[in-house]
């Protein structure tokens, strides 16, 4: 259970964690080409914590107040959530409750994450659609679509939606589901995107395309990955895929692009909060991943 003594721990993490990051990026010019972005995922905010998966869901507030605090105060230009920010109320371990309250408490979490000086962008993760629609999710956080692309200085990023099903129907309201699949219109959109810039690409999607099998789905994370993964490597312009859902560190370079899995800021057997601050430098073409918590540390050429 989250006490006031590991309250006083995580504040004093934080500080150190902005002033090493802070030198670590002293020597960048204001004009720097480079991009500076912090990465979240797999926040499960809500107000009941689910004693049979060993997460402690009611202390998303204080933990992701210290994730856009430490944002903040670096700053980056731009804050990522990889998907799952609120959870459902599909809770192991508990009764389920009235879902009616779960527009309340991604309110709530939005609220926090709105508190960040700068773009925010949200990825659609299985347990944001327990129970609303897509539509629903995205008014509450005032974002236009579920998925997109946009430039910020010599990069690209692209936003996945894997929220669907096997036949291409969205999964709003879905009570519980774990594996996605991207429909063929949404590779259509992916593919022109990606024809159309010249610029080193990341993208974010929320269920790992680089498994071949996840024991919850009796297959792989996002059932149509394969031929995700083919149309990224054809594209030439993919330098990473940051993925979130697992809850655990994880890389692995596939075809020239590195697939990057996030640790989870919800708590979840005691785990610190966890996020990430990430550099990408045209000129020495690095992503650099500096983490916070037990998110891992990687430098990665590209």
């Amino acid at each position: 259970m989250w006490t006031a003594r590991a309250s006083r721990a995580l504040c004093i993490t934080v500080l150190l964690v902005v002033v090493v990051c802070g030198l670590l990026f002293a020597d960048s010019s204001p004009t720097s080409m480079q991009v500076r972005l912090g990465i979240f995922t797999d926040l499960h905010a809500h107000d009941t914590d689910s004693p049979g998966e060993a997460k402690v869901m009611t202390d998303y507030p204080e933990r992701l107040s210290s994730c856009i605090t430490a944002m903040n105060a670096l700053p980056v230009d731009l804050v990522v959530e990889l998907g799952d920010l609120v959870n459902g109320v599909f809770v192991i371990g508990e009764d389920l409750g009235e879902p009616a309250r779960i527009p309340g408490i991604l309110r709530a979490a939005e609220a926090i994450y709105a508190e960040f000086d700068g773009p925010r962008y949200y990825v659609l993760g299985n347990h944001d659609i327990y129970d609303l629609f897509k539509e629903e999710f995205l008014a509450e956080v005032d974002s236009a679509g579920n998925y997109s692309s946009f430039d910020v200085k010599g990069y690209h990023f692209v936003i996945l939606d894997a929220q669907y099903n096997k036949k291409a129907e969205d999964l709003g309201h879905s009570g519980w589901v774990v594996q996605g699949n991207i429909p063929q219109f949404e590779l259509e959109w992916l593919t022109n995107d990606l024809a159309a810039t010249n610029k080193p690409t990341i993208v974010f999607v929320h269920q790992r395309l680089d498994v071949d099998f996840d024991f919850l789905c009796g297959g792989p994370a996002i059932s149509n990955k394969e031929q995700v993964k083919t149309i990224l490597s054809d594209s030439g312009v993919v330098i990473a895929v940051f993925q979130g859902d697992d809850h655990q560190n994880a890389w692995s370079l596939i075809d020239g692009i590195h697939y990057v899995t996030f640790e989870a800021l919800v708590n979840e057997d005691e785990t610190p909060p966890s996020w990430a601050y990430v550099t990408l430098d045209p000129e020495t073409q690095l992503i650099t991943i500096i983490g916070v918590g037990a998110q891992a540390d990687y430098s990665l050429q590209y």
